[in-house]
């Protein structure tokens, strides 16, 4: 099945072999999950997201035409979910933060990535929005220009400058700090 194509598992469940959108989900779950730790940096939350994205994927299959790939239609659909999720959230005040770091048994090794991640989360966070969404998508979600350009609406030139202009923010925003020597944009 690896080697049928999106476009065409997507005819096939809507002609009603529903039981093939499993594919699909094999497919993207990681992705779509890797895009809610973005934006809401908890597992349950991001796992939550998942499966919403998934659910509002299937209900409006019907209207995916084929412009684009299916992965930047459904990776658009879940980033407008994100974007209105997270606004509500929000607007709730229940924004929290969870880090979620890899088990080392080095406590040093563990105070170098907390304090690693919080630096660079901080930075991230104190970016322009449009910096922030676009440097989510280019190198956590790994998502070419093109492809960000369809999810966004912003033209691939703006989409680059933003990058840029982000990696300088960072960059600056890092200088002096232990997070410095470990950079590589």
């Amino acid at each position: 099945m690896n080697n049928i194509s999106d476009e065409h598992i997507i005819q096939q469940i809507l002609k009603g072999n529903q039981e093939l959108f499993t594919i699909i989900i094999q497919r993207y779950e990681q992705l779509v999950y890797s895009m809610g730790m973005r934006f809401f940096k908890n597992h349950d939350d991001a796992s939550d997201f998942t499966q919403e994205v998934f659910v509002k994927v299937y209900g409006n299959l019907y209207s995916y035409k084929g412009m684009a790939s299916f992965k930047t239609w459904m990776m658009k659909v879940g980033y407008n979910h994100a974007v209105n999720k997270n606004a509500q959230m929000q607007n709730r005040n229940t924004d929290e933060y969870h880090d979620t770091i890899a088990d080392t048994s080095e406590p040093l090794n563990i105070f170098m990535k907390n304090e690693l991640g919080e630096l660079l989360e901080q930075a991230i966070n104190a970016l322009p929005p449009a910096y922030k969404v676009c440097i989510d998508l280019y190198f956590y979600a790994g998502l070419p220009f093109k492809e960000i350009s369809a999810i966004t609406g912003y033209p691939v030139n703006t989409i680059k400058s933003y990058v840029f202009r982000a990696k300088q923010h960072l960059r600056d925003a890092l200088k002096g700090t232990i997070a410095e020597d470990y950079h590589e944009m």
